[in-house]
């Protein structure tokens, strides 16, 4: 039996997804009936197992040519014909052409993370410098995420270390302040970074706005890529000074034209002609492939950062760099040229899909001559070096899982460690903490945090908030996947602790029925020295590692993080509860409202004891609202 189910929850504005769900036998069997009710239309389809977890997302000119592919198992790969035979669901969804399917599937592998799908897993916004706005002495600054503030935005930079260093270059050559507007405002006398000349100072009057609205101005011609015209004025300025015989002002000037010469000099790989580009290339090893982009923005290099995509052995170069392309400019903006190491098919929908984004022109095009094709060549040669130095790691990462297996007896080297911890202020805010390691290293997008729910535990009692983040995490990971088809289930369970968390963690996995799980309990050693650890097993004696045995930095590393993320966690929970007031459960009290009810009164406590023509004196309190108040505290 088919049936035909309509939502309209969907990952893309004004799309419909459509469900067919089949009682006949999975596999190639539930593709033909799903073929039945598929259009001839542009779309994007997805293959799902019988518990919704989706293994796969693909788009297609035509959605009902293009899953017929699927409908027969003839020039198939190995790989292909095993996600069809756990295929037991399709949804398709319909877009208005093509370019609208590339972006609507790169928004679903981004959100699903199917299993046979190429996958970029990085996918962390970049870093920009931003010079505010509307402001008689802007500050500039480091920016990440959505850029809804009013400003002027240079980047993407690589990494935060790439734009950390450009900002402290910019500040001596241009002065401008780097403080929030609330030090700036209550500055009484100059900071350190006027002191280091880092800043002019404007927060006490030693620069006057005209002057500073020059330095703004000279600041955002250089970061617009007219660098030589700043370094002209500079240059003439320091002349200038020199002969008035204003040595010391010389020396200032000096320095900044040093400032922005070492910017220069960074930005070297400057090719003539190429003035918003990212230039991309592939390299495709034995074991995986490295994808190496460099920026180019405002005709200057903005540095470079290398991708690893998961993708199957048998993806060709031109998928996975198509798959890229779509995913990566998912999460960043793309600039007008895209310079390509290999050819890719369908260009003009990709360019089609990445203009819907852009909001402009974006041509893509492999260079085959001149500077062009160096740059190419050059990231290619980048590509292989980040490949070779990934390759290590995980040779490295390897021997150091195949030695834990070794080390605890394991029947296999695990694939997915979990590390816990907890972390509390004598049992306030307490938090339980896991972290996930595996082949590839940590797996950030995995770590979770337990807040401690129950109201029985006596505060500070390490061994019943670990009773309950156990009980927590296997009994819904019992539920979720209870033949460890998904892959969620750990091979090892490292717990940050002795005996007693590890005889607390045995009664949680007895009463679950849990009997083959590898976990192990980790104790400082004593006056807490690293390399001094014991480790406690069910049925073994403790123990304790020799310093220079395989396992034990890696083990070392591995609860380091988890106790650096406990802490984290417990922290943020801590100050956001801080920061929370009895004034937040008033209704039609927001952010703002109570900003402006503690600017007027200074405190929780004179707010209470206010009169009521008190509150309504307040700026943005109506009458109303001021009866609520009144009402509320006086109750």
């Amino acid at each position: 039996m088919i049936s035909l189910y309509f939502t309209l929850e969907s990952p893309a504005p004004f799309h419909q997804i459509h469900r067919i769900m089949n009682e006949t036998p999975h596999g190639i069997e539930c593709i033909k009936a799903a073929l039945v009710d598929m259009p001839a239309k542009p779309g994007v389809y997805r293959m799902l197992t019988r518990t919704d977890d989706v293994l796969y997302v693909g788009k297609a000119k035509n959605l009902r040519n293009r899953v017929s592919n699927y409908a027969s198992a003839s020039g198939l790969t190995t790989r292909i014909l095993r996600m069809i035979d756990q295929t037991a669901k399709m949804e398709y969804t319909v877009t208005a052409n093509e370019a609208e399917a590339l972006l609507l599937e790169a928004t679903l592998i981004k959100k699903l993370k199917p299993r046979y799908n190429i996958l970029l897993r990085d996918d962390k916004s970049f870093p920009y410098i931003v010079i505010q706005k509307d402001h008689p002495f802007p500050q500039i600054r480091k920016h990440r995420g959505s850029q809804k503030e009013s400003g002027n935005y240079y980047g993407p930079f690589p990494s935060a270390s790439a734009v950390n260093q450009t900002l402290a270059i910019l500040q001596k050559a241009f002065l401008l302040r780097p403080c929030p507007e609330t030090v700036f405002k209550n500055r009484s006398r100059p900071c350190l970074q006027y002191q280091i000349k880092r800043c002019s100072a404007p927060c006490v009057n030693l620069i006057s706005e005209t002057e500073y609205a020059e330095l703004v101005r000279q600041a955002t011609l250089f970061l617009s890529g007219k660098s030589r015209d700043v370094q002209d004025a500079f240059a003439a300025q320091m002349e200038a000074y020199s002969a008035a015989m204003e040595y010391e002002k010389a020396a200032r000037m000096r320095d900044r034209i040093r400032a922005l010469t070492r910017i220069q000099h960074e930005q070297q790989l400057n090719v003539a002609g190429l003035d918003d580009a990212d230039v991309i290339a592939l390299y495709r090893g034995e074991s995986f492939s490295c994808v190496q982009v460099f920026f180019f923005r405002a005709g200057n290099a903005f540095g470079n950062q290398a991708y690893f995509p998961r993708h199957a052995d048998d993806a060709s170069d031109e998928e996975v760099l198509s798959a890229f392309l779509g995913q990566f400019y998912q999460a960043h903006v793309p600039p007008k040229e895209i310079l390509l190491g290999h050819d890719v098919d369908n260009l003009d929908v990709i360019e089609a899909a990445l203009q819907l984004v852009a909001e402009h022109k974006v041509k893509i095009y492999r260079p085959q001559r001149g500077d062009k094709l160096a740059l190419i060549d050059q990231a290619r040669i980048n590509a292989e070096a980040a490949y070779q130095k990934r390759l290590t790691e995980r040779l490295s990462d390897q021997q150091q899982l195949d030695a834990l297996a070794d080390l605890f007896d394991m029947e296999s080297t695990p694939t997915r460690i979990e590390v816990y911890d907890n972390s509390h202020i004598s049992g306030q805010y307490a938090i339980g903490a896991m972290i996930v390691a595996g082949p590839e290293g940590l797996q950030k997008n995995a770590y979770r945090t337990f807040n401690i729910k129950s109201d029985t535990l006596t505060p500070g009692d390490d061994y019943a908030m670990m009773r309950e983040v156990f009980t927590r995490r296997f009994s819904r990971l019992q539920k979720e996947d209870p033949d460890g088809e998904r892959g969620l289930w750990p091979d090892l369970v490292l717990i940050d602790g002795g005996q007693g968390q590890l005889s607390a963690a045995t009664e949680i996995f007895s009463d679950l029925g849990i009997n083959d799980l590898t976990y192990v309990a980790i104790a400082k050693g004593p006056d807490r020295n690293a390399g001094r650890e014991n480790f406690f097993l069910p049925e073994r004696q403790p123990f304790m590692l020799p310093p220079e045995h395989p396992a034990l930095h890696f083990l070392q590393r591995l609860r380091d993080e988890a106790h650096r993320f406990a802490i984290g966690s417990h922290r943020t929970r801590r100050a956001k509860s801080i920061s929370q007031s009895e004034i937040d459960d008033i209704p039609g009290i927001g952010a703002n409202r109570k900003r402006a009810l503690l600017r007027h009164f200074g405190s929780r406590k004179e707010i209470e004891a206010a009169s009521l023509s008190e509150l309504e004196n307040v700026p943005g309190i109506s009458k109303k609202l001021a009866q609520t108040i009144y009402d509320y505290f006086q109750s």
